[in-house]
């Protein structure tokens, strides 16, 4: 995984970025009917329920804008909400308020749509040994957001990246020539550039998931589209020689019973990539 000096530098680049999008050369309609010197409040309003996810990015959001900014807050992240609960008051220059609104609140609804879900997902695995992790299914720019909201929700990071991990899917099996090969390649590659970085390998059937445990070295199987009954035949052939993952179109339906073949993990793209804005607005006072 990611450090935590990487994290923040991706933070920092979200925000750079989603100001100079939104900001452009200046805030013309504030410029143009606020004085610059005006003060103001505002109170982040739930118009929904679910779960609140954002308050510390916008905190940081605001800080970037404007570092007299001041917040106030009253419910913190991961926090179940309902309509009509304040999260917190911003106060400080007007035109500073209004220039941090949108991107705060673009934020604070995607992430808690995520954290939402992610705690739904969360729920229906209680009593089960299994967590539920992310994919790189992400929005392109605001990954490092929504992998923030499902651990606030929750919920585990997969890989972040390309570069964190190494994952052997179907494509680079066949390309590489088989799993054996793959699995070797990798491990030489690894080696000669003295990389720390933990295998997972998809397999695809119960032989493949065989071919896989003769070679040594693999962190975690993923176990891709199985039905239930060799979901079960694939936990059993593992055993605790590494860690198991299921994934391939599992939802709030079948998860439970996913879960209930014993794997280690289950992976779900639809926690990023599925969800629905959380009603949020940011009212002045």
């Amino acid at each position: 995984m990611i450090s935590t000096a990487q994290f923040e530098k991706e933070l920092e680049l979200i925000i750079k970025n989603a100001i100079r999008e939104d900001v452009g050369d200046g805030d013309h309609t504030s410029l143009s009917c606020i004085p610059a010197d005006a003060k103001g409040k505002a109170k982040l309003l739930v118009k929904d329920e679910g779960i609140i996810a954002g308050v510390e990015f916008a905190k940081q959001v605001f800080s970037y804008v404007d570092k007299d900014l001041e917040v106030e807050t009253f419910i913190k992240d991961g926090t179940k909400v309902k309509f009509g609960d304040v999260v917190f008051h911003v106060s400080g220059k007007s035109q500073s308020i209004l220039m941090a609104e949108r991107l705060v609140l673009n934020a604070m609804q995607r992430m808690s749509a995520i954290a939402t879900k992610t705690a739904f997902f969360v729920d229906l695995l209680k009593g089960t040994n299994t967590k539920i992790l992310d994919t790189r299914k992400t929005t392109p720019g605001i990954r490092a957001l929504e992998k923030w909201a499902v651990k606030i929700g929750g919920g585990e990071n997969h890989r972040f990246a390309l570069y964190d991990m190494i994952m052997i899917k179907d494509n680079h099996i066949d390309f590489a020539g088989g799993i054996t090969a793959a699995i070797t390649k990798t491990k030489k590659y690894l080696a000669d550039k003295k990389l720390a970085i933990k295998i997972i390998v998809e397999a695809r059937s119960l032989t493949e998931i065989k071919e896989i445990l003769s070679n040594e070295g693999v962190y975690r199987i993923l176990i891709d589209n199985f039905n239930y009954e060799d979901t079960k035949k694939a936990v059993q052939l593992i055993g605790d020689r590494c860690l198991t993952e299921s994934s391939g179109g599992i939802n709030e339906k079948t998860i439970r019973k996913y879960a209930e073949c014993g794997v280690d993990f289950i992976s779900s793209g639809a926690l990023t990539h599925s969800v629905y804005n959380l009603d949020l607005s940011l009212k002045a006072l």
